[in-house]
């Protein structure tokens, strides 16, 4: 079971919060260089004549007000929120005696603006950027149709501070949605891989039941008047493969089914194995002589895996398509790679077969540890399969 991890404290903030402490922080600026701090011989800013007076002081209240109430509706009505923001920031410039609306008075929007481009559809940030950047016009031109003093230089930097803060958000959101796609293609590819190495397995397990099943079943048919024993072993050889290969198979197919993990399956085969896949083949009429060569040690899971598999899929098609009674593996050990050789005598196809799964498998799994393969004909007769498979160092 998966927990999701808590937020960040930071992150727990609601973004009307941010816009209110925004708007605090502005204000308090305001005030500050209104005045004489130590060091100063004067205030940076001359305060203006109604700012200290009750009406001034009452412009402010209500501008604060409006800013409390746009943050409580920011998330669930934005572009509402933010005409509440742009009243405020032009009520606060009424007792301050200036020219343009401050970059402490527009900072509680600036703060909205990055928030809308980040959380809400970009329709509705759009909006919200062209929104602020006309109210910003508008109140220079306002002034201007009264013939009154504007600073235009410094409602530029508003301006511009407004779109950085857009652009910001807009590139949160950005990232955001690129790590959501990131995170759905992973899934889907983590699926994809899961299902295509069960396919693997079902392809490898039911291909090699089946052959040896059609060879005991020829067996049986060709002995069982004259040999009813034989037959009978046979049948009945034929009873075990087929319930082990059902049973298999019910478990795969229920783990596609209900989306287990490949951990619900059974453990994966190894050379360790092989003895069994030799004796059941061994049983069904075509002799396996195996030979080890070079000093036996424990292999990474992929690779142990892997190579039981190539072995599996050859020895099966020298089953189906060999026609002979025989066929030596090969399996060397080395310092930096194992490698496995399947060789028949049989009559098989002169040239590798393109079609099919079997060896297009073999070749796929070996691609993917980054080794060799190799599967073709004879020039003595019969067929060749090989595999070198890279081993890592360290890797017990």
């Amino acid at each position: 079971m998966y927990v999701t991890p808590p937020l960040p404290p930071l992150k727990r903030v609601p973004p009307g919060v941010w816009t209110v402490l925004a708007w605090w922080a502005g204000l308090v600026f305001t005030f500050l260089v209104r005045i004489r701090l130590p060091g100063e011989s004067g205030p940076a800013k001359l305060p203006g004549s109604l700012i200290y007076q009750w009406d001034g002081l009452t412009f402010l209240a209500v501008a604060t007000a409006l800013v409390h109430v746009a943050g409580g509706l920011l998330r669930r009505r934005p572009l509402l929120a933010l005409g509440l923001l742009f009243a405020a920031a032009v009520l606060a410039c009424v007792p301050l005696g200036v020219v343009e609306i401050p970059l402490a008075q527009y900072l509680a929007v600036d703060v909205a603006l990055y928030f809308l481009a980040a959380e809400c559809v970009r329709r509705t940030g759009i909006i919200a950027l062209l929104g602020a950047l006309a109210l910003l016009a508008g109140y220079l031109t306002t002034r201007l149709l009264f013939g009154w003093p504007i600073g235009a230089s410094a409602e530029l930097s508003v301006a511009m501070m407004a779109v950085i803060a857009w652009l910001v958000g807009h590139s949160v959101r950005q990232a955001r949605d690129h790590a959501e796609t990131l995170v759905t293609t992973a899934t889907a590819q983590a699926v994809a891989d899961e299902r295509l190495r069960i396919s693997r397995e079902l392809h490898d397990t039911v291909a090699h039941s089946i052959s040896v099943i059609a060879l005991q079943a020829g067996a049986a048919r060709r002995v069982i008047d004259t040999q009813p024993r034989r037959a009978g072993e046979a049948l009945g050889e034929i009873e075990t493969v087929g319930r082990e290969t059902l049973s298999g198979l019910r478990r795969m197919l229920g783990a596609l089914r209900h989306g287990e993990q490949s951990r619900s399956l059974d453990p994966a085969p190894g050379l360790t194995d092989l003895d069994k896949l030799v004796a059941a083949t061994t049983d069904a009429g075509v002799h396996v002589e195996v030979r080890w060569l070079g000093e036996r040690r424990p292999l990474p899971p992929e690779i142990d895996t892997s190579a039981y598999r190539v072995i599996q899929e050859a020895i099966t098609n020298v089953v189906r398509h060999a026609g002979t009674s025989r066929c030596r593996v090969s399996v060397e050990y080395q310092d930096d790679e194992l490698t496995i050789e399947v060789l028949d005598g049989g009559h098989g196809p002169r040239r590798t077969a393109e079609g099919g799964y079997g060896l297009v498998g073999m070749r796929e799994r070996v691609s993917m540890l980054q080794g060799s393969f190799c599967a073709e004909p004879r020039p003595e007769g019969g067929f060749r399969v090989e595999a070198r498979l890279p081993l890592m160092t360290g890797v017990q």
